[in-house]
């Protein structure tokens, strides 16, 4: 049984579809812990399926180094075999990354490499393109620049603001998500090999 751990720092919708699909004895993976950068709405899906969580403040670190040494801290005492980005609004410090690495993954809200960062959803419609999309990657030291594991496209519709594109995406996102951790758990999908290739 594949364990995870997820990281959040606001209502953890993704963090809801994992939990609700962990809830099915035949789902190989289970969430162990919850954690969170801050005070975050997502901790009451984690209490209400009796995840354990924890908070590591970011405000209270002098830098992002320190706060990533406690952020590992948490993490080595639950030892996941994987760890979940579910909108964890923060950039991992290098250290952590590489200590965990390939075994970090994150989701996006556009179809990478294309709109990297934090408004993918906003720079697709600045951008006028027809099409966005939604991926799952695994995490490097870069802004969404790490290997691909799953992405999708989503159409860019007429009259389309951010907050309607990003509610047809937030599904996308949801699914691949349970996949991919779905397919790391059973074995068809092989992060370090992903990983490998990619550096080639």
């Amino acid at each position: 049984m594949l364990t995870v751990a997820v990281l959040i720092s606001g209502t953890g919708s993704n963090l809801r579809a994992l939990l609700d699909a962990a809830a099915d004895p035949e789902f190989p993976a289970r969430i162990v812990v919850v954690g969170a950068d801050r005070e975050a709405d997502g901790f009451a899906h984690a209490e209400e399926y009796g995840i354990p969580t924890f908070m590591v403040p970011f405000a209270q670190f002098a830098s992002r180094e320190e706060w990533g040494a406690e952020l590992a801290t948490q993490l080595d005492v639950w030892r996941p075999d994987l760890v979940v980005l579910s909108g964890l609004m923060r950039l991992l410090p290098a250290d952590l990354v590489d200590a965990w690495s390939p075994r970090i993954i994150n989701t996006h809200p556009a179809y990478l490499p294309e709109f990297p960062g934090a408004h993918g959803v906003r720079d697709a419609l600045a951008a006028g393109v027809a099409q966005t999309g939604a991926s799952v990657i695994i995490v490097d030291n870069g802004v969404d620049s790490g290997p691909i594991l799953a992405q999708e496209r989503v159409p860019v519709l007429p009259g389309d603001d951010e907050h309607a594109l990003h509610e047809r995406i937030k599904p996308v996102e949801r699914r691949l998500l349970i996949d991919v951790v779905r397919r790391v758990a059973t074995g068809d999908l092989d992060l370090a090999a992903v990983s490998a290739s990619a550096q080639l």
